[in-house]
């Protein structure tokens, strides 16, 4: 048996030939290094998991898909995206993961969504692999009529790599309920088949689920609230900070307040808001979702509760809980340092790694409960996989079976990174819990079907 120290060699020299193979790709080096920076212990254990080539695959995609988007706007010019998706792995089903549709998308952005989609799949224990795609493509400020040029063309290339037991996108950032609609309608059109499981977060007349537009922000709430239970507190009565103000951050809100808890924020681009009485989701969802407003809209509605600050950082705001729901990055080892000083006794990420390594290290040297985002944001794919469930039966739940559905995977996917993580001497720690727990259940598939 090989030494931790053995194993921890053999895994600095992969992620330094990681770098190598794929460069100028920071996103996804950091998403690697949080991943297998964590799993001396289980290799070291499993003799067979140090089986040349096991990790070596993992960490390379099983396909990646680049090609470009030309689509007209409302004017006639000629705009050419990049489009973009990387099927990272099958071995526990058809690759699942969202589109995101923003400025900032690149292959290294995809490539670290894939590759943390892997492990998030993996925890729902539902038969899911790990896939994301995308294009730099910015939805914001575009009429409908562009949109859908846009998503027709885009779906025009990407339909030759999908089907629903193959790949199934979903929706992500700038990718919510109306692109999906046409972009399945593009994907029905070319292919003259109805596969409503070639896609989900449809809308619900035409084979989408309820609660899954709910899932990922009441998720990361269920897994916030598991991890206080486990230090013998509960949501009722604390204060919370949110970042973003789009669906995760919405639902996030939600579910806050229907748990007892206060949000007292939300932000976008422009800054943020701090509403003392408690952010009103329902003025909330009016200014971005139906207007597709700015934060300062629903400040300047909300009245003398509420006041927008311009620029500056959310996590100067003190709170008990920190629920980080924007994008990658976003809360670093400074505004880790303010809310550890401020009191926050829990931090669960709604976004997809949202804390840089310095912040999630800091919390975790101060004793703060971190929920990693591949655990605690797992319900909005979990949910996915409930409604291609049901598009495979020509059937739908009621929204009280997928909540209750939703809730049991959260919990279940606590339970399963906590025990973990103590089975490996590392108590309380989720990120070490969730990533070998999720590694387990792919490297165990993989083994099992051989070198391929």
């Amino acid at each position: 048996m090989t030494t931790r120290s053995e194993t921890r060699t053999t895994l600095d020299h992969l992620l330094t030939e990681i770098e190598y193979r794929n460069p100028a790709q920071p996103e996804f080096h950091q998403a690697a290094h949080e991943v297998l920076e964590t799993l001396a212990p289980v290799v070291a254990a499993r003799p067979e998991y140090a089986e040349p080539g096991l990790i070596e695959r993992l960490v390379e995609p099983e396909r990646q898909v680049l090609f470009r988007v030309p689509w007209q706007d409302d004017k006639g010019r000629v705009h050419v995206n990049r489009g973009f998706r990387v099927e990272f792995n099958s071995a526990l089903g058809p690759y699942k993961g969202g589109l995101r549709f923003h400025p900032s998308v690149n292959l290294g952005v995809i490539k670290f969504l894939g590759f943390e989609q892997i492990f998030k799949n993996a925890l729902t224990g539902l038969g899911i692999g790990g896939g994301k795609g995308g294009s730099d493509f910015d939805p914001h400020g575009r009429s409908d009529a562009e949109v859908m040029r846009f998503c027709q063309s885009f779906m025009t290339e990407l339909h030759r790599h999908i089907g629903e037991h193959t790949d199934v996108p979903a929706g992500d950032i700038g990718v919510g309920g109306r692109e999906i609609g046409y972009l399945f309608g593009q994907y029905r059109r070319i292919t003259n088949r109805w596969e409503a499981g070639v896609l989900t977060g449809k809308g619900q007349g035409w084979g989408g689920s309820l609660i899954r537009p709910e899932a990922t922000g009441y998720g990361n709430v269920l897994f916030a609230a598991a991890m206080l239970r486990e230090r013998g507190e509960d949501l009722e009565g604390q204060t919370a900070v949110v970042s973003g103000s789009g669906n995760v951050a919405i639902y996030t809100i939600e579910k806050l307040a229907a748990l007892g808890a206060n949000a007292v924020t939300c932000s976008d681009s422009s800054g943020y808001v701090v509403d003392e009485k408690g952010v009103d989701v329902e003025l909330l969802k009016q200014v971005k979702e139906v207007e597709r407003g700015r934060v300062d809209t629903y400040a300047e509605r909300r009245g003398s509760s509420a006041r927008f600050v311009p620029g500056g950082s959310v996590w100067d705001v003190p709170a008990d809980l920190a629920l980080p729901s924007a994008t990658q990055n976003e809360l670093d080892v400074n505004a880790a340092a303010t809310l550890v000083r401020n009191g926050v006794k829990a931090v669960s990420e709604g976004a997809n790694m949202p804390a840089t390594p310095e912040a999630v290290h800091l919390l975790q040297q101060a004793g703060v409960a971190f929920g990693p985002g591949k655990a605690a944001n797992a319900g909005g794919v979990a949910v996915s996989a409930l409604e291609m469930a049901q598009n495979h039966a020509r059937t739908s739940w009621t929204a009280a079976k997928v909540e209750e559905e939703l809730a049991d995977i959260m919990n279940n996917i606590h339970t399963t990174c906590h025990e973990t993580a103590e089975r490996y001497d590392a108590p309380g720690d989720y990120v070490t819990g969730a990533n070998i727990a999720g590694f387990e259940r792919v490297a165990d598939a993989m083994l099992a079907q051989g070198v391929i």
